[in-house]
C-alpha cells in the first residue's frame, strides 16, 4: 500500500530486561559482560555460526556475567554452555547476586574449542533482576563460556520467551551489523522504538482496541499499518514491559475488523472511527505481517491465554492462500478483492514478495504450498532483476501480466505513474529480500540482495545523504530529497556484503542522525524494522 503524495569494560554490566516465560519457563542469554585480561571478542569458531562469545584464557579471575529476570522467586537450572579446547578441566566458581552458589563448578575438558559442551547448576533467584556471574578458579583460565540457558522449575514467570536483545537465533555466517557494542546498539533500537510507540501506538477508539496510525496514509487505519505493529510489539517484547498488553489489543482489533470477502483476513482501511471503509476488503501486505506477528507472539507468550496465537495464525496463513495467492501463477494478489477476470488479477506487488514470512508459513502448517509459493517468487525477482534491472537490481513497485511474460507496470496500473519504477511500494525491497537472506542464508535471496547493494553503493559513492527518493529501474533518480523509506532498507541489503562495512556504517548513522517525525508513520516503521534486523534482533518463529 502506498503512503505518501560484549561488551567487554571491567565493572559494565548491562541488563537484558528479559523475564522467565511461564509457558516455556526456559530463557537464553548471550554472554553480557565479562573482565578479564587476555580477551577477546572471537569471531566464528569452525562449527559455530554465531558471534559475541568471549574467550577467557591465561587468566584467573576472568569472569562472564548476565542480568537475568526472574517473574517470581523461586528455584531454577542454570545451563552454560562452553568450551575448553584441553583435555584439563577449568573450573569456574558460580555466584547469584553476589554470592558463591558452587565453589570450583566443573567446567569438564572437550578436547577441543569447537566442541562444546554444558554444565548445569541449580539455584535461587529472585523476583525481578538478578546477577549471574561465572569466574575463573585456576591459572589455565576459564573456558569460553558462549550462553547461559534459564530453567524454572516450577513454572513460574510471565514474560517472554525471546525478550528482545536476547539474541538467541543466530543470522547466517558472514552477515554484518553496524560497527558498535551490541548493548550500544541494541540501546539505539529501543529508543527509537519508543518514540515510535508514543507518536502511533494508540488507543483512540476504545474497546480495549490498540491500533497503529497511519497519518500520512490514504485512511486513519490501514491493515499495513496493524501488521507492522503486531511484529514489532511482538518482537519489542522484553524491552516494552507492556507488550503483550499492547499486542493483545492489537488482535481484538483485528478480529473486530474482518474482510468481507474472507473473515480470517484483516480489512484493509478503517475512518478515524476505527469503521471499516472503502469495500472492507483486505490488503496483502498487511496480511502476511498479521500472520508473522501471530506466530511471534504464539513463540513469546504460548496460545492458552485471551488468545489463541497459534490457532489464529494459522487461520491467517490458511486464508492467505485461498485469497491472496494466484492459484496459476503461484504469485501474491493485491488483497482478496482480486478475482478471475478482474485487471488486476495477474498483477503483483514487489513489497509484499516476503520470502522470509513463506518459510515461517511452511514452518507453521507444514503445508508444502508454501515453497512452491516461495520459489515463485524469488524465481521473479531473479528474472526481473536480470531482464528489467540489469545493472541494478531494482524491482518495480508493481509487476503485470505474470500470467505470460511477466514485466514492470508499463505505467500507472493501480496508484500513479511511477507503478512500474522503484517508488513507494518497492523502495522496502532490499530490506524484505535482504532480511531473507541475512537470516536463512538462501542463496537467491543473497544473490539478489547483493546485486541491489552493489549498485546503490556504487551509484551514491558510499555516501548514505546520496540516497535518491525513488529511481527507474536503469537508475535514474526520480526525485530529490532524503526519506528513511528510501535509505534505510539498503542497510539490510548491506549486511549481506562483507566488504561493504563503512557502507553500512553510514547508513545506520544517517538513521540515528534523521530526526524522528511523527507524522510520518510509513518512514519510521520501516526504519524501526530496518534497525531491528541489522542489529540482529529480528527472529523467525
Amino acid at each position: 500500500m502506498r503512503m505518501r503524495s560484549l561488551i567487554i569494560a571491567a565493572g559494565l554490566l548491562l541488563p537484558l530486561a528479559a523475564t522467565l516465560p511461564a509457558h516455556a519457563a526456559t530463557t537464553v542469554y548471550q554472554a553480557e559482560d565479562a573482565t578479564l585480561s587476555q580477551a577477546s571478542v572471537a569471531t566464528n569458531h569452525t562449527g559455530y555460526t554465531g558471534t559475541g562469545f568471549v574467550d577467557y584464557v591465561n587468566t584467573t579471575g576472568s569472569y562472564v556475567q548476565w542480568s537475568v529476570s526472574a517473574a517470581a522467586a523461586g528455584s531454577a537450572t542454570l545451563t552454560f554452555r562452553y568450551a575448553n579446547g584441553t583435555t584439563a578441566d577449568r573450573p569456574m566458581d558460580i555466584a547469584v547476586n553476589g554470592t558463591t552458589v558452587s565453589s570450583g563448578k566443573a567446567f569438564n575438558a572437550t578436547g577441543n574449542w569447537d566442541t562444546w559442551a554444558d554444565t548445569s547448576v541449580t539455584v535461587n533467584l529472585n523476583a525481578g533482576a538478578n546477577t549471574i556471574r561465572a569466574t575463573a578458579t585456576t591459572a589455565g583460565g576459564g573456558p569460553n563460556v558462549d550462553k547461559l540457558t534459564m530453567v524454572s522449575q516450577d513454572g513460574t514467570g510471565g514474560g517472554p520467551a525471546v525478550p528482545f536483545g536476547s539474541h538467541q537465533f543466530a543470522y547466517a555466517s558472514g552477515m554484518l551489523r553496524p560497527t558498535g557494542s551490541q548493548a550500544t546498539l541494541d540501546q539505539k533500537v529501543i529508543d527509537y522504538y519508543n518514540k515510535w510507540k508514543a507518536a502511533f501506538v494508540k488507543q483512540n477508539c476504545g474497546n480495549g482496541w490498540y491500533e497503529v496510525i497511519s497519518p500520512d496514509a490514504d485512511h486513519p487505519y490501514v491493515a499495513e499499518a496493524q501488521g507492522y505493529g503486531m511484529v514489532i510489539v511482538a518482537t519489542m517484547a522484553g524491552a516494552d514491559p507492556n507488550a503483550k498488553t499492547i499486542f493483545d489489543g492489537m488482535v481484538k482489533y483485528m478480529l473486530a475488523h474482518p474482510s468481507v470477502n474472507n473473515a480470517n483476513l484483516l480489512a484493509a482501511e478503517q475512518d478515524a472511527s476505527c469503521k471499516s471503509v472503502n469495500g472492507s476488503d483486505s490488503a496483502t501486505d498487511g496480511d502476511l505481517d498479521v500472520a508473522l506477528g501471530l506466530l511471534l507472539a504464539d513463540k513469546q507468550w504460548g496460545s492458552t491465554g485471551t488468545y489463541n496465537y497459534k490457532d489464529l495464525a494459522v487461520k491467517h496463513i490458511n486464508a492467505i492462500k485461498t485469497s491472496e495467492v494466484n492459484p496459476t501463477t503461484k504469485l501474491m494478489l493485491l488483497g482478496d478483492w482480486s478475482s478471475p477476470g478482474d485487471s488486476l488479477y495477474y498483477t503483483s506487488r514487489s513489497s509484499d514478495w516476503l520470502i522470509d514470512h513463506f518459510r515461517a508459513f511452511k514452518k507453521a502448517t507444514g503445508d508444502s504450498a508454501w515453497d512452491t509459493i516461495r520459489t515463485a517468487h524469488q524465481n521473479l525477482i531473479t528474472s526481473q532483476q536480470a531482464n528489467y534491472a540489469s545493472s541494478t537490481g531494482l524491482l518495480a513497485d508493481f509487476v503485470v501480466t505474470t500470467n505470460t511474460t511477466p514485466k514492470p507496470a508499463p505505467g500507472k496500473v493501480l496508484e500513479d505513474a511511477n507503478d512500474g519504477k522503484y517508488w513507494w511500494n518497492a523502495c522496502r525491497d532490499p530490506w524484505r529480500i535482504g532480511t531473507d537472506a541475512v537470516t536463512s542464508g538462501d542463496s537467491a535471496s543473497l544473490a539478489s540482495a547483493r546485486k541491489i547493494n552493489s549498485w546503490i553503493k556504487s551509484k551514491t559513492g558510499g555516501n548514505a545523504n546520496n540516497v535518491a527518493v525513488g529511481y527507474s529501474l536503469s537508475g535514474s533518480q526520480i526525485s530529490s530529497g532524503s526519506e528513511p523509506a528510501f535509505f534505510a532498507p539498503f542497510a539490510v541489503a548491506a549486511m549481506t556484503d562483507s566488504g561493504s562495512q563503512a557502507w553500512l556504517d553510514a547508513l545506520w548513522t544517517k538513521m540515528l542522525n534523521t530526526s524522528f517525525t511523527s507524522t510520518d508513520y510509513y518512514s519510521t516503521s520501516i526504519q524501526l524494522q530496518v534497525m531491528i534486523v541489522v542489529t540482529g534482533n529480528y527472529w523467525l518463529p
